[in-house]
C-alpha cells in the first residue's frame, strides 16, 4: 500500500481539504488504523493553512480580527469534528448519570448546557491564547504550526490498548486497533516535527499536554470503560488548547 494514498485518506477522514476519491483507491475500512502515523502529518496540513491565513490577514487587519479568522478557519477545515465530539463528551461526562445513560447522551445530536458551555468556553480561549501569545511577542506561526500536531498526535495515545466503549462507530476504526509500532512512531513524529519547528522550548508544553491526555483517558476509561469517537475529539481539543496554554505561560 502506497504511504501517501493512507495519508490522503487519513486527511480526507479528519478534515474537509477536497481529496478526490480515486487517489484513496484500495484503502480500506480495515486499513485505517494503520493511517495513525499520518495523524501528526495531517496536523501539519492544518497548521500551515491556519499559519498561512495568519501571516495574510495580520498585517491588513490586526491582532484580533485576525485571531478570530484563523479559529474560523481551524472550525472550517476540521469541519468541527472535534469540536462536536468535545460538546458531545461534556453533555455524556458531566452528566452524573450510568454508564449506558452517559453513552446515551453522547450519541445524542442534540447539545445540552454542558456541550454548549464547552464549545463557548474552548472556542473563545483558543482566540484569547492566539491573542496574547502576539501580544506577548511569541512566535505565533510556530504555534499556529504546532498546535495541530500536537491535538492530533495525542489521539493515538487515547486510541492505544483502549476499549470501545460501544457496540459501534467510526471510533471503532481506530480505537484498541492501532498496534504497538504504529503508536510509537506517531508519538515520535508528533515529536520530531514539535522539536523541529518549535525547538526544545516547546518540549516542557508537549510534556505537560501529554501528562494531560494520559489522566483525561483515566479518568474516561474509568467512567465509560473505554474510548469512543467523542472522547477522541474531546482530546484532540482539550490537548490543543493545553499546549497552546503552556507554551504561551512557558
Amino acid at each position: 500500500m502506497a504511504l501517501w494514498r493512507l495519508f490522503l485518506a487519513t486527511l480526507q477522514f479528519l478534515t474537509r481539504i477536497p481529496v478526490r476519491g480515486r487517489w484513496c483507491d484500495g484503502i480500506g475500512l480495515k486499513e485505517y488504523a494503520r493511517g495513525i502515523v499520518c495523524f501528526p502529518l495531517v496536523g501539519l496540513v492544518i497548521g500551515l493553512l491556519t499559519a498561512l491565513v495568519w501571516l495574510f490577514l495580520l498585517p491588513h487587519v490586526g491582532v484580533l480580527p485576525a485571531a478570530i479568522a484563523v479559529v474560523i478557519v481551524h472550525i472550517m477545515l476540521t469541519g468541527g469534528l472535534h469540536l462536536d465530539g468535545l460538546a458531545d463528551s461534556c453533555d455524556g461526562l458531566f452528566s452524573v448519570r450510568s454508564r449506558e445513560r452517559i453513552l446515551e447522551i453522547m450519541r445524542d445530536s442534540r447539545i445540552g448546557t454542558y456541550g454548549a458551555l464547552a464549545l463557548i468556553v474552548a472556542v473563545l480561549l483558543r482566540t484569547a491564547l492566539i491573542y496574547q501569545l502576539s501580544a506577548d511577542g511569541l512566535p505565533v506561526l510556530t504555534c499556529l504550526i504546532l498546535t495541530p500536531v500536537v491535538g492530533r498526535g495525542m489521539m493515538a495515545v487515547m486510541m492505544y490498548r483502549q476499549a470501545y466503549a460501544r457496540e459501534s462507530g467510526m471510533g471503532n476504526l481506530f480505537i484498541g486497533k492501532i498496534s504497538e509500532g504504529h503508536f510509537y512512531i506517531t508519538l515520535l513524529l508528533m515529536a520530531f516535527l514539535t522539536l523541529i519547528v518549535g525547538g526544545f522550548t516547546t518540549l516542557p508544553a508537549l510534556l505537560i499536554t501529554l501528562t494531560g491526555v494520559l489522566g483525561l483517558r483515566y479518568f474516561i476509561a474509568r467512567r465509560i470503560g473505554g474510548q469512543t469517537g467523542d472522547t477522541l475529539g474531546a482530546a484532540c481539543e482539550l490537548s490543543e488548547l493545553l499546549f497552546l496554554f503552556f507554551l504561551l505561560w512557558h
